[in-house]
């Protein structure tokens, strides 16, 4: 559970982020991280089109940088964009001043208030510089749709267990992800509807 709903304890080391979001009406935040590329996103898009639902990116700027006409057609197809650093860096493992040009790159490319820290993982000197300038989004439920030890159905599971009223829910559109993504995204989703989940935005 510690990974798939991180414990209140832990969401506490990143003060000033948000992990969920209090509403009252029944309604969850769909993320898609580490896009944009071929191979997945458009697909997601399709799906997302089928449904009717608005979800929220968080995009590494290279890959933006690569290819930038999936990352128009995102913000074409009335969804969100969130800044993911430019190179997919772990700001555990990057030093403060090479983190925030990192992310100040990847803000010339992806033009949002939003910032999600890659994997979670941001220092404390880079969490208060960050947010001065942007609003940072970690996540309530993770699918873990990107681990070789998860089935396309313990990640659809993980959705169905751990899922609540306001939950922040991450996927990636990803190769890692691709077979688990195609498999259990359009089963939470039907999930999500049948429990009377409405999708939103992230708040700005």
């Amino acid at each position: 559970m510690l990974i798939e709903q991180p414990w209140l304890l832990y969401r506490a080391f990143f003060p000033k982020t948000h992990w969920r979001f209090q509403t009252g009406e029944k309604a969850v935040y769909l993320t898609f991280d580490d896009g944009p590329i071929p191979e997945m996103t458009p697909w997601v898009l399709d799906l997302l089109d089928k449904y009717h639902i608005k979800a929220t990116f968080f995009c590494v700027a290279d890959n933006v940088r690569k290819y930038p006409e999936i990352y128009r057609a995102i913000l074409q197809r009335g969804h969100q964009t969130g800044n993911h650093t430019y190179h997919h860096l772990q700001g555990w493992k990057t030093n403060t001043e090479t983190f925030l040009k990192d992310v100040e790159a990847a803000a010339e490319l992806i033009d949002s208030p939003l910032f999600r820290p890659p994997h979670g993982h941001i220092r404390p000197s880079q969490l208060r510089a960050v947010l001065k300038r942007f609003k940072v989004v970690m996540w309530d439920v993770v699918s873990r749709d990107y681990s070789n030890r998860q089935t396309a159905e313990q990640v659809f599971e993980n959705v169905t267990k751990y899922t609540r009223n306001g939950s922040v829910i991450v996927f990636h559109d990803s190769l890692r992800s691709k077979g688990k993504l195609e498999e259990a995204l359009p089963k939470s989703i039907d999930w999500l509807l049948q429990q009377g989940y409405e999708f939103k935005l992230i708040p700005q």
